[in-house]
């Protein structure tokens, strides 16, 4: 597997199962020192042993990200232990499905708070050091990739407040795009469709059954989360600064 993130140090947050785990497994094999962030300890501390076992470096920091001194401690912590932050992957994320008629309004605030105000903090806390290292020689960039849903751009009946939380997340992502690109901070995201996680599962009996019937989730054949992971590490590993100026200083070729 490619050194290509040699050095450079991640953030992966909702990392205890599916896209967060596949892609901290994905960006240790990359090089990358991955911190993997979620409130699962037990889950955490395996997967660091697994990467470790694998031959790369990762740091467990258990926090809840809707607490926004959590949010900001676990990033203080992982410049403290590293010294710097490269990468930032916002993958945290919660379905809580219903009609809005008569729904649960603690779900709904649930939501809000994992989809939006965690990214938001996480995203706050982190800029600062992802702007510093960009400054350096290590990549020249720095990264962010937020985690979306093809529910960022379609709504359905039963939806709504998830649907809201993704749209959310999308505007955010480009305003920050618009914000920082020319400081060398990448700011991407992406929007999977169906993939093969535990996201469904929080939701009621009658909630996965209608789910399931419906065309959102009646796919033959999901994404899985290690397909995602491939994605986050291409938008993540893409040409630096200094190879770009590398590559353009380089002698064409003569016949």
């Amino acid at each position: 597997m490619s050194s290509s993130l040699t050095g450079a140090v991640a953030i992966v947050t909702g990392a205890s199962s599916g896209i967060g785990d596949a892609t901290a497994r994905l960006l240790a094999e990359h090089g990358a020192t991955v911190a993997v962030v979620a409130r699962r300890t037990d889950r955490l501390d395996t997967l660091v042993s697994q990467i470790e076992a694998d031959g790369g470096t990762a740091l467990a920091v258990a926090a809840d990200l809707t607490d926004r001194a959590q949010a900001e401690q676990a990033v203080q912590t992982v410049v403290d232990q590293f010294g710097r932050l490269d990468i930032l992957i916002n993958n945290a994320g919660l379905m809580l499905l219903g009609p809005i008629v008569g729904a649960d309004v603690d779900e709904w605030e649930r939501m809000i708070s994992v989809n939006q105000n965690g990214l938001l903090y996480m995203t706050n806390a982190a800029l600062p050091h992802l702007l510093k290292a960009a400054e350096d020689e290590l990549r020249g960039v720095a990264d962010i990739v937020n985690i979306s849903s093809i529910a960022g751009r379609q709504a359905w009946a039963n939806f709504g407040v998830y649907n809201m939380t993704k749209f959310g997340v999308n505007g955010f992502t480009e305003a920050l795009r618009q914000e920082v690109t020319k400081r060398h901070v990448r700011v991407g995201v992406l929007e999977p469709g169906a993939v093969a996680t535990e996201l469904a599962s929080h939701n009621s009996q009658k909630i996965r059954e209608d789910l399931a019937a419906s065309d959102a989730e009646n796919i033959a054949v999901p994404l899985q989360p290690e397909d995602i992971a491939e994605s986050i590490a291409f938008m993540v590993t893409r040409a630096s600064r200094s190879s770009i100026a590398e590559l353009w200083a380089m002698p064409t070729s003569q016949a």
